[in-house]
C-alpha cells in the first residue's frame, strides 16, 4: 500500500517532493516549507489522497542525533546500538537541527503518510496548516511551547503546556534537566514566585552488566 501511494505522490506532487522513505509499510515525504501549504492542500483534497484528518503534529530536535545518550566520561560513544557495527553512523548524516512532523490519515482510504518538513534555525518560522486541518491550532501551540518553532499565520500562537513566567524551551536538546526557574509560595507576598532553581544538575548513567553465554557458568564453577 506504501509503495502504491508513494506512486501516487510521485505523480501528483512531482517537483514538490524532496525526499521519500518507507518504513514499516508507512511513507514519509519531506517538502520544504515554501510548498508546505500547497502539498498538505493537495494531500487534503485530491481523491488518491483524501488525508481529511492530522492526527498529530510534532517538533524534532537533532541536536544530538546518532550521539551518545549520555554526556559522560564513563558512558560509551556509539549510543543505544553501542556493541553493533554498523556501516553508516547516525552521526554522520547532516540535516538541520529542528523539524516538524505531520501525521495524517486518510479515513476514507484506509491510509496513513508522514510529511517532515526542517526549519531554519535563524527564523525557526513555518507556514502554519490552520486553514487546511483546523485540528493544528493546538498541535501547533505545543510545538511552539515545547521547541520555539513559530507558525506563520496561526490565530492565537502562546504556550500550552508550561507557565506564562516559563522561559526556554524544555524539549530543545540543550535545555537544562532541572529547568531554570523554580516556583513556592510566599507566605509573607500571598503568592506565587519565581527563583532561580536551587538544586544542582546531575546526569546519571546506568549500570550496565554484561556477560557472555559462558560468563555464569564459570563464576559457578569458581
Amino acid at each position: 500500500m506504501a509503495d502504491k501511494l508513494r506512486q501516487s505522490v510521485e505523480q501528483q506532487l512531482a517537483g514538490k517532493i524532496e525526499q521519500w522513505t518507507i518504513y514499516c509499510d508507512e511513507l514519509t515525504i519531506e517538502v520544504a516549507k515554501d510548498n508546505l501549504i500547497e502539498v498538505a492542500t493537495a494531500l487534503r483534497d485530491q481523491d488518491d489522497f483524501q488525508f481529511e484528518q492530522l492526527i498529530d503534529l510534532c517538533g524534532i530536535d537533532y541536536l544530538t542525533y546518532g550521539q551518545d545518550e549520555w554526556a559522560t566520561e564513563e558512558a560509551t560513544a556509539s549510543g543505544f546500538a553501542r556493541g553493533r557495527e554498523t556501516e553508516v553512523q547516525a552521526s554522520d548524516i547532516e540535516r538541520p537541527r529542528f523539524a516538524v512532523v505531520y501525521h495524517l490519515l486518510s479515513v476514507t482510504l484506509n491510509q496513513r503518510i508522514r510529511l517532515r518538513v526542517y526549519v531554519d534555525e535563524e527564523s525557526m518560522m513555518l507556514p502554519s496548516v490552520i486553514n487546511v486541518w483546523n485540528g493544528a491550532n493546538w498541535f501547533e501551540r505545543e510545538a511552539f511551547d515545547l521547541f520555539g518553532i513559530l507558525f506563520e499565520g496561526h490565530p492565537d500562537l502562546r504556550r500550552i503546556l508550561t507557565d506564562y513566567g516559563f522561559i526556554g524551551h524544555p524539549f530543545r536538546k540543550d535545555f537544562p534537566v532541572i529547568g531554570e526557574l523554580e516556583m513556592r509560595y510566599d507566605e509573607e507576598k500571598k503568592q506565587c514566585v519565581y527563583e532561580p532553581v536551587s538544586i544542582e544538575e546531575r546526569i546519571l548513567v546506568p549500570r550496565v552488566i554484561r556477560r557472555d553465554i559462558q560468563g555464569p557458568q564459570s563464576e559457578q564453577s569458581e
